[in-house]
C-alpha cells in the first residue's frame, strides 16, 4: 500500500453477521481497498451492545459500547451503520451527519420510514448518504437506478427482494410441501428468523419496494404507502393450480407508473408465467426486473442477503464515498423533484386468479359468470373440476381494478352455490388484457 496516501478513519455501528464480515474485509483487503479509495482506510472504532462477544479475527481493542463516542469522534471521517432497526440507528446517523461525517448504511427499514429526514440532513451538511446494501444484497440495483438509468425513464420495477419467502415458495413449488413445513426448514437453515413475520408477511419487501420506487420515480415513498400482503396464506393447492397453468407463485415487489403518471407500489404473492425471467429465480436468490423507455427490459440477479454479499455492497459504497471525501466532492443527491402521488391499491388494474369451492350442479357456471359481469370484471378463462357433490372452479380474469375485483369476490361469497372463495391471487408478468 502506498504509505503516502492520506488516512481516512472509519467508525462502525453494529458488528453482527454483516458487520463482522465488513470489518474482516476492511482488514484483510486493506491495501487494495485503500488503493481504490485514494486513501488509507482504517477501521478505527466499532460500537456494539456486548463487548465480550466472540468476534474471531478482529482486534478486541476496536470495540466499545459507547456508540455516541464513535459518531462524535472528530477523527472519524465515515460511519458504517449495520446495527439495524429504527432507534438508536436513526439518532446516531443524524448525529454523525450533524458532525460532518458521511454515512454508509444497510438499514432498509430506517430509510423506508425516515429517509426524508436523513436525506435532508445529509444535503444540509454536505455529506454523502449511501445505502446500496439496503436492497437485494450484492445486486447493484440502487446505483443502477440512481446513476446508470438517470438519463432514461423507468416505467416499471418488478422484483423478488426477499430470499426467505423465495426459498419457501421454491420448495412449495418443486416439492409440493406446505408453507409451515418449509418455513420450519428455512428457520433451521438460518434463512428465516425465529419470528419470521417481517419476511413472510412482506414487511421486509415493502421497505425495499419503497426505496426502489423512490429512486426509480424521483418521489419520496414511505413503507406506509406500500400495499402489502404476505405468503402465509398460500397453500399447496394454490401452488398446484399455478403449476397446472405453467405458472409459478412468487412474492413480488412491484413499483410502476400509472396511465395518470401516478405511482403504484405493492408487495404481494402473484402468479407469473414460467417463461418470465423472474420465474427461474430459485431458493434464497433475489432478482429485480426493470422496464425503461429506452433501455427496455433489464434483469439483475444475485445473492440478496447474507454476510458476504451485503458486505460487498457496503464496501462498494465505502470506496465510492472515500473517493468523494478525498476529492472534496459528493455523490448523487436525493432526487425527489417529480413528487408524484402514490395511489391506493384499489385503483390498480391487473389480472386475477380466483379459486372457488362451489356446488356441482347445473347453472353454477352461468351464475358465476353473471356475478363477474355485474361488476364489469371480464373472465378470460374458467376451468371446473368435479368432486362428488362439490366442484372447484378456477377463474382467471382479464385486467380489472382491485376495487371491482373486491366487489366481485364479495358478491361471490354471498352466493348460496359458492361454498368458499378459496383464494384470490394476482397474475403478473403477462400483457395486460
Amino acid at each position: 500500500m502506498n504509505s503516502e496516501l492520506p488516512v481516512l478513519k472509519i467508525g462502525m455501528l453494529g458488528c453482527g453477521v454483516v458487520g463482522a464480515q465488513v470489518a474482516r474485509l476492511l482488514t484483510q483487503d486493506a491495501d487494495e481497498l485503500s488503493t481504490r479509495s485514494l486513501a488509507k482506510l482504517v477501521l478505527a472504532r466499532v460500537a456494539v451492545r456486548d463487548i465480550s462477544a466472540s468476534r474471531e479475527g478482529l482486534d478486541p481493542s476496536l470495540f466499545t459500547t459507547d456508540a455516541n463516542s464513535v459518531v462524535a469522534d472528530p477523527e472519524i471521517d465515515l460511519i458504517i451503520e449495520v446495527m439495524g432497526g429504527i432507534e438508536p440507528a436513526r439518532s446516531l446517523i443524524l448525529l454523525a451527519i450533524e458532525n460532518g461525517k458521511s454515512v454508509v448504511t444497510a438499514n432498509k427499514a430506517l430509510l423506508a420510514n425516515h429517509g426524508d429526514e436523513l436525506y435532508s440532513a445529509a444535503e444540509k451538511k454536505g455529506v454523502d448518504l449511501y445505502y446500496e446494501a439496503a436492497v437485494a444484497g450484492a445486486i447493484p440495483i440502487l446505483r443502477t437506478l440512481r446513476e446508470s438509468l438517470v438519463g432514461d425513464h423507468v416505467t416499471r420495477i418488478m422484483g423478488i427482494v426477499n430470499g426467505t419467502t423465495n426459498f419457501i415458495l421454491t420448495k412449495m413449488d418443486e416439492e409440493g410441501r406446505a408453507f409451515e413445513d418449509v418455513l420450519a426448514q428455512a428457520q433451521s437453515l438460518g434463512y428465516a428468523e425465529a419470528d419470521p413475520t417481517a419476511d413472510v408477511e412482506g414487511f421486509d419487501a415493502a421497505a425495499k419496494a419503497a426505496i426502489l420506487a423512490g429512486l426509480a420515480f424521483h418521489t419520496r415513498v414511505t413503507a406506509d404507502e406500500v400495499y402489502r400482503e404476505g405468503i402465509s396464506g398460500i397453500t399447496p393447492d394454490d401452488v398446484a393450480v399455478a403449476k397446472s397453468m405453467n405458472h409459478v407463485i412468487k412474492l413480488l415487489a412491484i413499483a410502476e407508473l400509472t396511465a395518470e403518471d401516478h405511482i403504484s407500489v405493492r408487495v404481494h404473492p402473484a402468479l407469473i408465467p414460467r417463461t418470465h425471467p423472474l420465474a427461474a429465480v430459485r431458493d434464497a436468490y433475489n432478482a429485480v426486473f426493470v422496464e425503461a423507455e429506452s433501455a427496455g427490459e433489464l434483469m439483475f440477479y444475485g445473492r440478496g442477503a447474507g454476510g458476504a454479499p451485503t458486505a460487498s455492497a457496503i464496501l462498494g459504497d465505502v470506496v465510492a464515498v472515500a473517493r468523494h471525501i478525498m476529492k472534496d466532492s459528493l455523490g448523487p443527491r436525493e432526487s425527489d423533484y417529480a413528487d408524484r402521488d402514490v395511489v391506493r391499491i384499489d385503483e390498480i388494474r391487473t389480472q386475477y386468479l380466483i379459486r372457488l369451492d362451489v356446488a356441482d350442479k347445473s347453472g353454477v357456471l352461468a351464475a358465476i359468470a353473471q356475478a363477474f359481469a355485474s361488476e364489469n370484471v371480464s373472465i378470460q378463462t374458467v376451468r371446473q373440476t368435479g368432486r362428488g357433490g362439490d366442484a372447484e372452479l378456477i377463474v382467471v380474469t382479464h385486467s380489472a381494478t382491485e376495487e371491482a375485483l373486491a366487489s366481485t369476490v364479495k358478491r361471490l361469497a354471498s352466493m348460496d352455490m359458492v361454498r368458499a372463495v378459496e383464494s384470490v391471487i394476482r397474475v403478473e408478468g403477462v400483457a395486460q388484457l
